[in-house]
């Protein structure tokens, strides 16, 4: 067992030493290089908090200054490093049915300084706090899951206050952006990339956009988008309520279905979906849904959805889908509590995003790691199951072979007995079993 556990440190390091040199070649000095290698190192590593003090305690370092100006005043640039992340993720998980889920999360501070802080309302408090926005892409497959993007929102608090923008060094010019207007650009940048995306997946306030939706349908990739009971769905006959079109769904088109795995199980629900008429009369590529998703415990307890499927897709493949947003969260999860992605102090724009960067980096190496291990666990577990039976079948009857009995005072049998004595084995002895009779069970 310590051997297998040195092999599998020895992978462990040599893949992310592999990974460090992919994202270093971005670094064009070797001491921000070396300080970006201890940072991701220590957001990996057994750190109380994963802040730029600790983080370079852990590094050995006399003072958190060098890992504060890799934050803050070296030259590279997040964005190549999320470029290289994105590749690195496509490798190691990627599938062609991912799917691509954006969402938000909110970080709690304190004071008015740090780049985009306000009392606003985060969902990860699940109530207004004075706290920064992100906005995030995370790609999921059946190999796993990781965060791929990253936007930080800037209210209109700050985007209208110039002096304000320039002490937290928010680039000059920039604009009020909406969340779904930063969630676009993020997909457009996933869908260019090496990813292999067929799905899009984000929750109502993102869904409910037309633009938004709009934009995925242009650029031909499926989506199962959550929307309001109020989404007006528009066909050829007219617009109506979302919620008002599958009330009027009959009992056999509910289907009972899992929509993946949750902490407790299969989270199973009462789905119902229906295609949407096509305007013309030419056969489509895609068609256009619409879904109800019902609580088993609260029947009173309905999520709507707006879908954009190729011809071919199935109500299964639609609930897959829409299961899958839930891999965003479990995201958000671990990259908080094992990589440090909430524990920056750092308040400048720039500041953020190369913390949130590396730290994305940092739980994408997690992801690939735990991949792999499932996918060798899942081939020795095969190959296990493969090996050839003991059992042999000659003339209609089959024959088990007898193992030798550990121990036996046979001198001939599992044992090589006294120097001299012979030690030429018998044929093994054998039950033999006629198929006509009563089969070895």
């Amino acid at each position: 067992m310590a051997m297998e556990g040195d092999v599998e440190v020895e992978l462990w390091e040599a893949g992310l030493q592999s990974l460090l040199l992919r994202v270093g070649e971005r670094f064009g000095l070797v001491e921000p290089r070396r300080r970006m290698r201890d940072y991701v190192r220590g957001l990996l590593g057994p750190v109380g908090r994963k802040n730029s003090w600790q983080i370079a305690e852990h590094a050995g370092h006399d003072t958190p200054y060098g890992l504060q100006r890799l934050l803050s005043w070296c030259q590279w640039n997040p964005d190549e490093i999320r470029d290289d992340l994105q590749d690195y993720v496509a490798e190691r998980l990627g599938q062609p049915d991912g799917v691509l889920i954006v969402d938000d999360t909110g970080f709690l501070k304190k004071g008015t300084v740090s780049a985009g802080v306000q009392r606003q309302y985060s969902g990860t408090a699940g109530r207004t706090e004075n706290c920064q926005i992100g906005v995030f892409a995370a790609y999921a497959s059946a190999r796993g899951r990781a965060l791929v993007d990253r936007e930080l929102y800037l209210p209109k608090s700050w985007t209208e206050d110039p002096d304000r923008c320039r002490a937290a060094r928010v680039p000059e010019g920039k604009s009020f952006a909406t969340k779904p207007k930063l969630a676009r650009a993020m997909v457009r940048r996933a869908l260019d990339s090496t990813l292999p995306i067929a799905w899009v997946t984000a929750d109502a306030a993102y869904g409910q956009e037309w633009h938004f939706r709009r934009m995925l349908e242009e650029a031909g990739a499926g989506y199962v988008l959550a929307v309001p009971k109020s989404q007006q769905v528009k066909s050829p006959a007219g617009s109506w309520r979302i919620d008002h079109v599958l009330a009027g769904a009959p009992a056999e088109a509910w289907e009972r279905i899992s929509c993946g795995d949750g902490a407790k199980g299969p989270r199973v629900y009462d789905w119902a979906a229906a295609k949407l008429p096509v305007i013309d009369g030419a056969e489509p590529t895609h068609y256009r849904w619409v879904l109800a998703r019902r609580s088993l415990a609260r029947p009173e307890e309905i999520a709507y959805y707006l879908a954009f499927a190729p011809a071919d897709a199935t109500v299964a493949e639609l609930v897959r889908v829409a299961g899958a947003r839930w891999a965003i969260e479990e995201c958000f999860q671990a990259a908080k509590n094992e990589c440090g992605l909430d524990q920056y102090e750092v308040r400048r724009y720039v500041g953020w995003y190369r913390h949130i960067t590396l730290a994305m980096l940092a739980h994408a190496f997690l992801a690939a790691m735990t991949a792999h291990a499932l996918e060798k666990g899942a081939e020795e577990t095969v190959r296990a199951a493969s090996l050839p039976s003991p059992w042999q079948k000659s003339a209609g009857s089959w024959t088990l072979p007898i193992p030798p009995q550990p121990g036996a005072g046979h001198p001939h049998v599992g044992s090589t007995g006294p120097t001299g004595a012979d030690t030429t084995r018998p044929s093994p002895a054998a039950i033999t079993t006629s198929a006509a009779r009563t089969p070895i069970g």
